[in-house]
């Protein structure tokens, strides 16, 4: 059993980290003008509810199989997502909002953010495939 929710989890860090990466990217892109802000919010706003889900079904995850190390780990940045979506002030067209992306550095600050949860997700990637490796060996 202990193999099997490792692998899921090793594929779902995978998806995380590729979503991180097209987020550091299309934000990357805006920075520099290459697309306009409406269709790089739109771009990231429908990923924002498959990150969270990915991640809370991970983190739920590793609470049932008892995991507390890795459930503790992964708790943070799963209650942080929970978090940044439910504060979304209501007129905004999602997390990302094309009105507001210029304003106060909040383009630096989501850039930093999808800095931070590709290096998390990275590390998270090779704890879970020594996890995983680990599992296979015990059984």
């Amino acid at each position: 059993m202990e193999v099997v929710v490792f692998v899921f989890s090793l594929l779902d860090c995978c998806a995380l980290i590729f979503l991180s990466v097209y987020f550091i990217i299309t934000l990357s892109d805006l920075e520099c003008d290459y697309i306009n802000a409406r269709s790089c919010c739109s771009k990231l706003n429908k990923w924002v509810i498959p990150e969270l889900v990915g991640h809370a079904i991970v983190t739920v995850l590793m609470l049932v199989s008892l995991h507390w190390f890795i459930f503790l780990l992964n708790l943070p940045v799963a209650t942080w997502n929970i978090y940044r979506y439910i504060m979304v002030p209501s007129g905004n067209m999602g997390v990302f909002d094309p009105t507001e992306i210029h304003n106060r550095g909040q383009l630096k600050s989501h850039m930093k953010e999808a800095m931070i949860k590709l290096g998390f997700h990275l590390l998270c990637f090779f704890m879970y495939l020594y996890s995983m490796i680990l599992a296979l060996i015990n059984d």
